[in-house]
């Protein structure tokens, strides 16, 4: 029942998610106003697993964020949903699968972990004059899924085998974040930046496993999405509010 429940929440999340980047793209100019700026970001990361022998691996991300501008035009609140996500490290040594002829054919092989998330950082930006900007904040992860793909050149033939490990890792991840960033000088903006999450929760379920966690660098460009009818429409609102109401009469000097 544990594991159903699991499954229905994670898949309920997915189709919230991929529903959330469709209506984004649809209705973004909705979504943006003066002080509120929504895009959607993506590009690449490379991920690794403090404590543990292995290499960074590497792997698209995307998703969308939302800046909130604060009393002070130089300080931004910074959130959003990285929708794509994914975490691990590859070249891990290979382990028994408690099958024997699958650790045969596996022996000399290689393993790389990939474990997806649905992400969402909460960050504030503080932006320089020049367009620069730099960021600290947290992030806060829900898992998706977890599998070690065992990889093997056998008999001439490349064989793959996944093994799910999801039930194995934590639920929730969490940690810091850090990071910069330019805004390019065009008329709506685009953002380029590099992002780094340093993770504070054991990656692994028991209290007898090592202690490792997550760490990703993060190169993404954020684009924003309806931002010139969302100010096309602010524009014609005020011209609107401004003009005389039709049928008044002014008033005589």
């Amino acid at each position: 029942m544990k594991k159903l429940l699991s499954l229905l929440v994670v898949f309920f999340c997915f189709q919230q998610a991929r529903s959330q980047v469709l209506m984004s793209l649809i209705f973004g100019d909705k979504l943006n106003s003066p002080n509120i700026e929504f895009g959607l970001d993506g590009g690449v990361n490379f991920s690794s697993i403090s404590n543990l022998d292995s290499d960074y691996k590497r792997d698209f991300n995307l998703g969308f964020y939302f800046d909130f501008n604060l009393k002070n035009p130089s300080w931004i609140f910074n959130t959003g949903v990285i929708v794509k996500s994914t975490m691990g490290a590859k070249d891990i040594a290979v382990y028994s699968l408690n099958d024997e002829k699958l650790d045969a054919v596996f022996a000399e092989g290689s393993v790389k972990r990939n474990i997806n998330y649905f992400n969402v950082p909460l960050t504030i930006k503080y932006k320089f004059n020049n367009n620069i900007y730099v960021k600290a904040g947290t992030q806060l992860g829900l898992l998706s899924t977890a599998h070690d793909l065992f990889r093997q050149n056998y008999d001439g033939e490349d064989v793959e085998y996944k093994n799910n490990i999801r039930d194995k890792i934590h639920v929730v991840d969490a940690g810091l974040v850090i990071g910069a960033g330019y805004r390019i000088k065009t008329k709506y903006g685009m953002n380029i930046g590099l992002q780094y999450y340093y993770g504070l929760v054991p990656l692994l379920k028991g209290d007898d496993s090592p202690n490792q966690y997550n760490r990703s660098l993060y190169v993404t460009a954020g684009l924003p999405i309806g931002k010139g009818k969302a100010g096309k429409r602010a524009a014609e609102k005020a011209a609107q509010e401004k003009a005389p109401e039709e049928g008044t009469t002014l008033p005589e000097k």
